[in-house]
């Protein structure tokens, strides 16, 4: 039987007491031997420190002037489910001159991610997920039916980790490969997810961070109909951005229409069952579909891939050679359904709720992402490991940075983060659009670099102003390392 990796959030090492000084054995990593890779033992639970073990897998770029060196970056791109060895590796990709020649970047894939006793499941029960946008209380029974199947599967082949690769047990693995590197402390970059791991590791050892930036921020302390309705704010601002964007910019091949009454009728169609993906014709779009490629776009953005894949829509086809528009993958149950408790009750709660939602957003609906999760974590059979609380406030001076636009976490949870945090949290504001701010522009990269490297954190207020997406929707950021896909 074909077993399908699902990327979440996995990570071992050895217990911080256990761990010290050279433990890890630092070898060129096998993708790229220009970075070292090494693994670290960690308690699969930490309650339960000489129980089963489970590797972890880190990788390293050290300072390109030792001389100048600081510390360690520790590095997380978020997800659930993406790789932190990966993201260290294109480093160079991501990170100004100035950071990498400062600081040893490390990333680690998370406990149940890639190289780190990654979470397995069957591929076959993988594709046969049903419908998230759930219309009858069939669809709801079938859903919760599915999800405690997909839980027992997944727990079948991944082993006891399954029930253990919550956000909290991620951020002592991550002590622990503190201890073993023998640092005294570390700086922290984190993007989107990654914001939940940085910020949950600052509070529980709050004398082992120096510096903590924290990029496009997950509030973990809301309940199920504020964070499906912020969310879908989010999502639906993006889309305003991109409208308003297309009556402005001459390279959109929608300047001049009704971009909303297009959509209108694209999704009429979709409802229906009778429209087609552009690039890939066999295929019927349903208006989640639609939602989700449109979402997708929004993250870099991409607004102009965005409007050919609408226009073409319409016509029934794409011309040969389009690029199509990035469509991501939204569901990371194992790791999300431990992090958070989306209690929606019955599914007639649940209509009453989406039926709030398409009002607040008529074009997106909802957001897919924050739908995804709240659908995917409905009956799963053990409460969430480290449900929802509000942040402690920090005596560390802490950064956080959010673009006003961003489609998948909302400004406000920004503000309501730094709000927990206190006074010495400080908000940084990209006045444009994206998912993912730092190298997004100058003014960005200067003001992080400058926090991480002279711990100096701009004056409250601060905002940086949004730049236009080029062509192809990275703007000034590079296309080889970009967070993003899930909540990344």
């Amino acid at each position: 039987m074909a077993v399908f990796l699902i990327v979440l959030s996995v990570l071992v090492m050895t217990t911080p007491a256990q761990a010290s000084r050279g433990e890890l054995e630092w070898k060129p990593c096998a993708d790229d031997s220009t970075a070292q890779c090494a693994v670290l033992r960690v308690p699969v639970d930490w309650s339960a420190p000489y129980g089963p073990k489970i590797d972890v897998a880190a990788a390293r770029r050290t300072a390109t002037d030792p001389a100048r060196r600081i510390g360690t970056l520790m590095i997380n791109p978020g997800g659930p489910g993406s790789s932190g060895v990966d993201f260290t590796i294109g480093a160079a990709g991501f990170f100004s001159a100035e950071l990498r020649s400062r600081f040893d970047i490390v990333g680690f894939d998370p406990r149940g991610v890639a190289r780190s006793a990654p979470v397995r499941c069957t591929e076959s029960l993988i594709r046969a997920q049903p419908t998230q946008m759930l219309t009858s209380q069939a669809q709801y029974d079938a859903t919760i039916a599915y999800n405690r199947a997909l839980a027992a599967d997944c727990r079948k082949h991944t082993g006891p980790v399954f029930g253990h690769v919550d956000s909290l047990s991620v951020a002592r693995d991550m002590e622990a490969l503190r201890v073993a590197m023998g640092e005294p402390a570390l700086s922290f970059y984190g993007a989107s997810y990654g914001t939940l791991l940085g910020a949950q590791y600052a509070e529980r050892y709050p004398t082992r961070v120096r510096a903590v930036a924290l990029d496009s921020v997950m509030d973990h302390s809301l309940g199920t109909e504020e964070f499906l309705g912020t969310a879908a704010d989010s999502a639906q601002d993006a889309f305003d951005e991109f409208v308003a964007w297309c009556a402005r910019d001459t390279t959109c091949v929608l300047r001049g229409r009704d971009i909303r009454a297009l959509w209108a009728s694209l999704a009429g169609r979709a409802g229906s069952g009778t429209l087609r993906d552009p690039y890939d014709p066999a295929k019927p779009l349903t208006v989640l579909n639609l939602v989700k490629v449109a979402f997708g776009s929004f993250y870099h953005p991409q607004w102009y891939s965005l409007a050919h894949y609408l226009k073409e829509a319409e016509q029934g086809g794409a011309p040969a050679g389009r690029r199509s528009v990035d469509l991501l993958d939204y569901s990371y149950p194992a790791v999300f359904c431990t992090d958070w408790a989306l209690p929606v009750g019955r599914y007639a709660d649940l209509a009453t709720q989406l039926t709030t939602l398409a009002r607040r957003a008529p074009q997106m609906t909802t957001s897919p992402l924050a739908l995804s999760v709240a659908v995917g974590c409905l009956g799963w059979p053990a409460p969430a490991a480290n449900p929802q609380r509000r942040l402690a406030t920090t005596g560390t001076p802490t950064l956080l940075i959010s673009s006003r636009h961003d489609p998948a976490t909302p400004y406000r949870w920004a503000q309501g983060v730094t709000e927990q945090l206190g006074p010495k949290a400080t908000l940084l504001t990209y006045d444009g659009a994206g998912h993912a701010v730092y190298g997004r522009s100058d003014c960005v990269t200067s003001a992080i670099d400058a926090y991480l490297i002279e711990l100096r954190r701009p004056p409250a207020a601060t905002s940086c102003p949004g730049v236009e997406p080029d062509p192809f929707g990275v703007g000034k950021r590079s296309a080889q390392v970009v967070p993003g896909g899930g909540y990344r």
